[in-house]
């Protein structure tokens, strides 16, 4: 019997669309609400400039929303036997910590109404977050354990057995894990896309705390040395912005790890800090053939995500 080939493409392989959903009154951004839809239209303007964007609003078909972060409940699209799939996770509000129903029907829904293309969709009983798993396109993947192995997920796995669910599900070959990294202020128990990400050639750009006056200060050197334990990557370090904190003095994860890879371009989110240009600088530096657009992502923060959090990007030949 001929097994298939699975692969799941890395953020920088070319793509159809980027998904975004819109942000409304019914959602926790009503208090902020103006601010974060300019951002979002920000967002969709700079990725428009490069390819499609496919855009769920509350009051465009039957398309209601808990809220915004596309990057967790949108699909993850794998190439089998070289054709696009489309894979529906269960998305539980990252451990039952928000309401999740309508959000985790939204692919199904999208599908129905033909928003990519005639490409098959296949529903996956496993619980999975988008932002907490990152792919180099070449059977690797990176993830943190304190996301994948904590029992408000999957308590029934354990982590040989998520390791083989991952391989099976994505053709992957090597789950390399990180057990230390935390934002002040994530509410997803540390998401890779807060902390580090895959890069073309090897290459590896990570949150890096440089005070050692700061609460993060011990984790991420600790994250930053498993890091370094890997063999044969380059690593990027990216600057660490001044604490940002909301109305109730409550931190906020303000990370310039959660940019987005499009056509032609990386969006990185930006702080209106000093540390913003530097950040820009680094990601250039793993992507020097691309346009790196800033985008002040300060308004996202205050619900806890950022840039990379509000979108999925939809590879090429899905929407065909």
């Amino acid at each position: 019997m001929n097994r298939s080939t699975k692969r799941l493409p890395a953020e920088w392989e070319p793509q159809d669309a980027v998904l975004l959903t819109w942000p409304h009154a019914q959602t926790d951004w009503a208090d902020c609400l103006e601010a974060a839809q300019q951002t979002f239209a920000e967002i969709e303007a700079a990725i428009r400039r490069f390819q499609s964007v496919i855009l769920v609003r509350p009051d465009a078909f039957d398309l209601p929303s808990n809220d915004t972060w596309s990057r967790d409940f949108g699909p993850l699209t794998i190439e089998e036997n070289g054709r696009p799939v489309l894979l529906d996770f269960t998305f539980n509000g990252w451990g039952g910590k928000f309401p999740a129903n309508l959000d985790n029907a939204l692919t199904g829904k999208l599908q129905n109404l033909g928003a990519f293309g005639t490409t098959p969709l296949r529903s996956i009983d496993l619980v999975l977050e988008g932002g907490s798993i990152e792919s180099d396109g070449e059977g690797t993947l990176l993830t943190t354990s304190t996301c994948l192995l904590n029992p408000n997920r999957n308590p029934e796995l354990n982590k040989a057995q998520i390791e083989h669910r991952l391989k099976d599900e994505f053709g992957a070959h090597t789950i390399l894990w990180l057990d230390h990294g935390h934002m002040e202020g994530d509410d997803t128990d540390a998401h890779i896309d807060t902390l580090a990400r895959l890069c073309p050639d090897r290459t590896i750009i990570y949150v890096a705390c440089d005070d050692p006056a700061d609460p993060h200060y011990p984790d991420l050197k600790a994250m930053e040395a498993e890091l370094q334990a890997l063999e044969n990557y380059r690593l990027l370090p990216l600057p660490w912005p001044s604490p940002k904190y909301d109305e109730n003095g409550e931190r906020l994860p303000a990370t310039y790890a959660n940019y987005l890879v499009i056509n032609g371009a990386v969006l990185v989110p930006t702080y209106n800090d000093p540390a913003d240009f530097q950040a820009l600088e680094v990601v250039g530096n793993a992507f020097p053939d691309r346009e790196i657009i800033g985008i002040d992502c300060s308004p996202l923060i205050r619900q806890h995500g950022s840039l990379h959090c509000v979108t999925m990007q939809i590879p090429h030949g899905v929407c065909t």
